[in-house]
């Protein structure tokens, strides 16, 4: 610099307001960062859906030690963006109750569930019931068919009391099918109460209605299912995912399940 400028370093740093110790240090980027942008890439190609802050939970979950303003950095430099619209994929496959006015307050305590419907790539319609715990966010159970009633509410509650036992209240749609009778008879009947939403007001089942937007955002609208068997094979898969790897804000950035994992830095060496 004293060369090019004709005047002193420290003079030419005072001008610019520059830190001397710029003209002496080379900068140079972490050891891992050609390595970190690889995963974020993939990250990001893996989960068109998810914007840095996702992929950072990722990371983190995966046993990397880095903040959102680093990942964002490398998101904005390799010009990520999350697409305001995404295109189908298509697979080939081979032979009293507002979450206002009662919250969760531990596991168990509050479930929710509802209907979500899409259709088939022949155009035939399909449902699914999405069973949540308000607490812990944790998909329970998706279950899959072309219908589903009130039998198949009481079905599928049934196998999950039988896991974890019964909630202390179930928060429902007020559709014919939760307002059934034998639904609400067979939920008192194993000590649970009901908790239903009131009618026009879908905020009031708001945790339920959070899960349903990811879950057609994120899964629905992203993928053609060719037969009623594949929706339910992906529904699952992403369930799973959903539930042990994909990071919630609200759990600041865990999934509700999280598989154990070992920090990248702590992992043996493979010879």
């Amino acid at each position: 610099m004293r060369q090019a400028l004709g005047i002193s370093e420290r003079r030419a740093c005072r001008i610019l307001g520059q830190h001397r110790s710029t003209q002496r240090k080379v900068p140079c980027g972490a050891p891992d960062e050609e390595r970190r942008t690889e995963d974020i890439i993939t990250l990001a190609r893996t989960y068109g859906r998810y914007g840095y802050r996702m992929i950072t939970g990722l990371l983190n979950n995966a046993g990397w030690h880095v903040n959102h303003k680093r990942v964002e950095r490398i998101w904005r430099r390799e010009g990520l963006k999350v697409p305001q619209k995404q295109a189908k994929k298509g697979r080939l496959w081979l032979n009293d109750g507002s979450c206002v006015r009662l919250r969760p307050e531990h596991p168990n305590h509050v479930w929710s569930y509802d209907f979500v419907q899409d259709r088939t790539h022949d155009g035939r319609l399909f449902r699914t019931l999405n069973i949540i715990d308000e607490f812990t966010k944790e998909a329970l159970v998706i279950r899959v068919n072309r219908r589903l009633n009130s039998t198949d509410v009481i079905d599928a509650l049934t196998d999950l009391f039988i896991l974890r036992g019964p909630p202390a209240f179930i928060r429902s749609d007020n559709g014919a099918a939760f307002i059934a009778k034998k639904v609400q008879g067979w939920i008192g009947a194993v000590g649970a109460k009901t908790a239903f939403i009131e009618p026009g007001s879908p905020w009031e089942n708001g945790y339920c209605e959070s899960f349903n937007a990811r879950f057609r955002d994120e899964l629905l609208d992203a993928e053609v299912f060719y037969s009623l068997r594949e929706a339910q094979i992906l529904i699952e898969r992403w369930r799973s995912h959903y539930n042990t790897v994909r990071p919630h804000s609200s759990l600041g950035y865990r999934p509700p399940a999280p598989e154990a994992v070992i920090p990248i830095d702590q992992r043996p060496t493979m010879h």
